[in-house]
This record gives C-alpha cells, sequence and structure tokens, in this order.
C-alpha cells in the first residue's frame, strides 16, 4: 500500500490530455454493443512525454487505460533553453507525416491539434509544425513521436563523436568569424 501511495503522489507533476475518442460498435445478436477507444497524451512540461492507447466498454476505462498506458511510454526530449527545439526535423508514421521546427522566442506552438497536445505536454512553448499526409490522429502522434526520438542536443551529438561541446559549437562559429574577417 505505500508503495502506491509513494507511485501516486510522484505522478501528481504529470499533466494529461485526451486528444481523441472513438466509438465502435460491435454488432452482435441483440442488437449493436459500442465500445469507446481513447487516445491520451501525458508529459511533464520539462521534456518528458509519452501517448496511450486504450479501449474499453465506458469512456472514464477507456481514458485511464491510455493514460496508463502513456506513462510507461515516456520518452525524453532535449529542449534548447527549455523553450524549443534543437534543430528541425521531420517524421513519419504511415500515411502521416510531419514536419517540425524550432522557433524564436515569442512565436508560441503552432500545430494542430493533435501535435499542439503533445508540445504542450512536452514543455515546447515556440515551434512550428506542418502535417502533411493522414489527418488521422493516431498517426499524427505517432510521426510526431518518430520525430521528436530523432532530437539531439549538441551535448549528445558531442558525446556520439568523442569531443567537446565547445568543439562542435566553437567550430562552426570560428569559421563564420574567420569568413567574415577574409572579406
Amino acid at each position: 500500500m505505500a508503495r502506491n501511495d509513494y507511485h501516486d503522489r510522484g505522478d501528481s507533476d504529470f499533466q494529461d490530455k485526451l486528444v481523441h475518442i472513438n466509438r465502435v460498435a460491435k454488432v452482435v445478436k441483440g442488437g449493436r454493443r459500442f465500445g469507446f477507444s481513447a487516445l491520451v497524451v501525458v508529459g511533464d512540461s520539462k521534456g518528458r512525454v509519452g501517448y496511450g492507447h486504450g479501449k474499453a466498454r465506458e469512456v472514464p476505462e477507456a481514458i485511464r487505460k491510455a493514460t496508463e498506458q502513456a506513462k510507461r511510454t515516456l520518452i525524453r526530449v532535449p529542449l534548447r533553453e527549455g523553450r524549443t527545439l534543437h534543430h528541425d526535423v521531420a517524421g513519419r508514421h504511415g500515411a502521416g507525416k510531419v514536419l517540425l521546427r524550432a522557433a524564436s522566442p515569442g512565436t508560441g506552438i503552432i500545430a494542430g491539434g493533435p501535435m499542439r497536445a503533445v508540445f504542450e505536454c512536452l514543455g515546447v512553448q515556440d515551434v512550428v509544425t506542418k502535417s502533411i499526409g493522414s489527418s488521422n490522429p493516431y498517426n499524427m502522434v505517432r510521426a510526431t513521436f518518430e520525430a521528436l526520438k530523432d532530437q539531439s542536443s549538441p551535448r549528445m551529438v558531442a558525446a556520439r563523436r568523442g569531443k567537446k561541446v565547445s568543439d562542435i559549437l566553437g567550430r562552426r562559429r570560428g569559421g563564420e568569424a574567420q569568413a567574415a574577417s577574409e572579406a
């Protein structure tokens, strides 16, 4: 019991957004049986986000299942200055394609429907996105997550290359300064 209490307190910093509810009907001998499926996005507004899909006969139960699954599938996304993405990236899942672009301060979240929920839960304040292809919320959310998994910070790139962050950032800036002084 004490373990569950601790677990519940740890989850209080998560916010969840209901993205989509779908009602499905199963035809049986006595008529139709209705069921519901829910798509939920969960995040801590500090760079962690996850999504889940739950199905049940009642809406609250479907949302609960989806929220639990979303908390199990959290990913960490590196954010620049805690407000935007480090670089532009594209993601694809099925026929759903999305483009995500870093934005300057004050831009806000320019995203439609399902993608907006992902970025609000992630804690991004400035981003520009475009959905190309399918407008199916499930595919849009999955494509957004595929794109977010490809995000990498300068620290991650430096670690992968076995260099220092200043070498990666400094070399580019030094090259621009050198080119400007020669011109």
